[in-house]
């Protein structure tokens, strides 16, 4: 009478079961938790195989090296808050310029703190892994700065920003964001807290260089939940 137990045949056909595409995801979801708690550097790929649950052989089927898989997440985090801004248009009449900025702002703030564990990495490991991945960084920092300025300037030609450099106004807001999306992570917000600091970040713009009408009055931020 067959044993209960699970034969290594049986282990081998359980793990090959895996879709590959999960596999993957699996492997990139334990690198980002320990970059996040240990940091880039103090992460090994023994680290993150003992992480995901696979053998190191499988980890290479996927990933060259520690910073390939470190490439791959900051690619796709880039991506998601890329994918997150949409264009603000005038002359629509169901959705204010105002209304747009918050709701960029609020996608943005929605992005990060959803994915706190990114945002993290993002501000803090990303720098200085090596030469070839500082340019990458700053290519992607270089890409929002020139989005920031044409929108500046457009909203210059359109009389719903004051006057001013462009590029300078552009700087001034990606560095308000930065700073307030790595204290929002570091002091542990929850994502339920992304609409008092969209609130709070279009208030600074709207003070500033925005002319785009009044401020709604602020709310209480969130802390997240602590589980059970």
């Amino acid at each position: 009478m067959p044993s209960g137990r699970t034969t290594p045949a049986k282990k081998k056909r359980k793990a090959g079961s895996v879709p590959k595409l999960q596999r993957r995801q699996e492997i990139l979801a334990a690198a980002r938790d320990l970059f996040a708690r240990r940091g880039y550097h103090q992460t090994t790929i023994d680290d993150i195989v003992a992480e995901a649950g696979v053998a190191r052989g499988t980890y290479y089927l996927y990933f060259e090296d520690k910073r390939a898989v470190f490439s791959d997440l900051i690619d796709r985090f880039s991506q998601r808050l890329s994918m997150a801004i949409v264009r603000i248009v005038t002359g629509d009449p169901q959705n204010s310029v105002g209304q747009q900025v918050r709701e960029n702002l609020r996608a943005i703030l929605g992005v990060c703190l959803a994915e706190r564990a990114m945002t993290k990495i993002l501000f803090t490991d990303a720098a200085g892994i090596d030469s070839a991945f500082d340019r990458k960084l700053q290519n992607f920092y270089d890409t929002v700065v020139q989005l920031l300025t044409e929108s500046v300037n457009e909203g210059q030609a359109l009389g719903i920003v004051r006057d001013g450099e462009p590029k300078v106004l552009a700087y001034l807001t990606l560095g308000a964001l930065k700073e307030l999306l790595y204290q929002a992570v570091t002091l542990g917000l929850s994502e339920e807290s992304a609409d008092v600091l969209t609130q709070q970040m279009y208030s600074f713009l709207s003070e500033g260089y925005l002319r785009v009408g009044e401020a709604r009055p602020l709310a209480s931020i969130k802390r997240p939940r602590k589980r059970a």
